[in-house]
């Protein structure tokens, strides 16, 4: 056999394989830049424009600043910092996301391992509701929650916007921790009641461990939609307790030209989660690669 029939035998490339299976990539890898970088243009352009002056802005395009770099300045952040309006609403966006995240994982979580491992009466039914829930819409439930938060007393509040985001989170978070703790093997969880552990203590000890990249994914997913939420905040929030995307737009409903605020309270409040989701990509990427393996 030749060189050539021994290279097929034990699946080897030959040399005209690795040239073509090189430009090959070279080319996947070149269009996956320029789908890349425009895709991120406008971002880009959003990060430039709030280092430059309202005039500068007004009088040219964000990309003369790579022929004229002495326009960039950090004075559009040293006001944002002095608007209250900004920061308050910036401190009220934590306060509405940091809690809704934690209560959306912690009780999807304990639900989903009930639904999944628990056997009580009527759990095929309520899972079925748990389902249909998710095709609800928001705009369904804005006046009959208006109203019930109205004569609650919470209407307009903080506490108000995180009861609406936790509510209209869990269903998705209980079906989804759910699919998750249906794969974990169930002779671990027989073994672990063989030795006596309680329910709570197989959920704290077995299935958090094992559920950790999931929860860390769910957390990602509910947070990000806590924080670029507008609809709901503009309905149940007033002045003293809306979030930044409310008050970003407030900002251009009243002044309209004011760039220099806008540009840079926008890129804040896009750099934020951007933060957040690569601390934790890692426990995303464990779920997905999780979720393909089983």
């Amino acid at each position: 056999m030749t060189g050539t029939d021994l290279s097929i035998v034990r699946g080897e490339k030959t040399f005209a394989q690795r040239i073509l299976g090189f430009f090959g990539n070279a080319f996947v890898n070149v269009l996956l830049i320029l789908v890349a970088v425009f895709w991120l243009v406008p971002s880009i352009g959003l990060f430039i424009t709030s280092f430059r002056s309202s005039a500068d802005s007004a009088s040219s395009g964000w990309w003369t600043v790579f022929t004229a770099p002495a326009q960039l300045t950090l004075e559009n952040y040293a006001n944002l910092i002095q608007n209250p309006t900004i920061m308050g609403s910036l401190w009220n966006t934590i306060v509405i996301v940091v809690p809704t995240t934690i209560a959306v994982a912690v009780i999807g979580s304990l639900a989903g391992y009930a639904f999944a491992w628990i056997d009580f009466p009527s759990r095929d039914w309520l899972l079925i509701a748990v389902i249909v829930l998710l095709a609800v819409p928001l705009q369904v439930a804005f006046i009959p929650l208006a109203r019930l938060f109205g004569e609650l007393g919470i209407f307009g509040t903080v506490f108000g916007v995180i009861l609406f985001h936790t509510a209209f989170g869990l269903p998705f978070a209980i079906f989804l921790m759910r699919n998750f703790f249906t794969q974990i093997p169930s002779e671990l969880l027989e073994a672990a009641r063989i030795d006596g552990a309680s329910e709570w203590r197989i959920f704290a000890r077995v299935v958090l461990p094992l559920g950790g990249p999931a929860i860390a994914s769910l957390a990602i997913f509910q947070f990000l939609w806590t924080w670029n939420d507008m609809l709901v905040a503009l309905i149940f929030t007033n002045s003293q307790s809306q979030p930044l995307t409310v008050a970003i737009q407030s900002q251009l409903r009243q002044f309209g030209a004011n760039l220099d605020v806008l540009s840079s309270g926008a890129f804040l409040s896009m750099i934020l989660p951007l933060v957040v989701f690569f601390a934790f990509q890692r426990y995303f990427v464990q779920a997905l690669l999780a979720g393909s393996q089983r």
